[in-house]
């Protein structure tokens, strides 16, 4: 989130490249705690490199399968550990295979059993 220098009042947002971090160690743990959890990416303005102040980070996390409905898979995933606000979109693999090139460039920083990074 955005953070307050203690000598002005002038809020910082973070650095895209302290986004991508903690974003790439947010997917490594949900990798080992979840192993339903087949990919993780980012899309949208960090994916295309023009985020800015107040941009937020859109996630996209691809599972083996789910039981619930797809707009009520995001609420299980906490990304409030990530430095900025982050969107949360849940596929299942089989939903994924007609979902691929509508989300435009994706990056992505975590494959099952290999482990990308970015």
């Amino acid at each position: 989130m955005p953070v307050r220098s203690l000598r002005s009042c002038v809020l910082t947002w973070p650095k895209t490249q302290t986004v991508t971090q903690a974003l790439c160690r947010w997917a490594q743990r949900l990798g080992r705690e979840h192993p339903d959890v087949l990919h993780v990416g980012y899309f949208g303005s960090y994916a295309r490199g023009d985020a800015g102040v107040g941009s937020d980070l859109d996630i996209v996390i691809i599972v083996a399968e789910s039981a619930l409905p797809f707009e009520r898979r995001s609420a299980c995933w906490d990304a409030t550990d990530l430095p900025v606000p982050a969107d949360v979109l849940v596929y299942t693999a089989t939903e994924w295979q007609t979902m691929q090139g509508r989300l435009g460039k994706i990056v992505w920083v975590y494959t099952k059993d290999s482990h990308v990074q970015a």
